[in-house]
């Protein structure tokens, strides 16, 4: 059975790591937006290639591998983002030209 004191000190170091990890997460949250946020789309989009060729590769350490999918996804993100941004603009400029709808596109036209 622990002692008081024994309880007492596993509590405090419990609430120092879970504590730690709460800093270390705020930390890598602002470093990921400071990143997101600079990132235009054809910059996200050459390094999303660039991390899916390196990670098809297959010769990553896993945390590696992670870190990689997990920026990949941030930049997939970016791009789908700006496309949805830009398929909105060309939308409006559509309709202000009096062409109501977009049409499908298709490569043998």
């Amino acid at each position: 059975m622990r002692s008081a004191g024994a309880c007492a000190t596993v509590a405090a170091f419990s609430h120092t790591r879970r504590r730690n990890a709460l800093i270390v997460v705020k930390k890598t949250a602002r470093k990921t937006a400071a990143k997101t946020a600079a990132v235009d789309f054809e910059t996200a989009l050459k390094e999303l290639e660039t991390l899916v060729e390196r990670m098809e590769a297959g010769d990553q350490p896993l945390e590696t591998a992670l870190k990689d999918f997990e920026r990949g996804v941030e930049l997939f993100r970016i791009c789908q983002g700006a496309l949805k941004d830009a398929e909105q603009k060309v939308q409006i400029l559509l309709e202000k030209s009096g062409q109501t709808a977009l049409s499908d596109f298709d490569a043998d036209e």
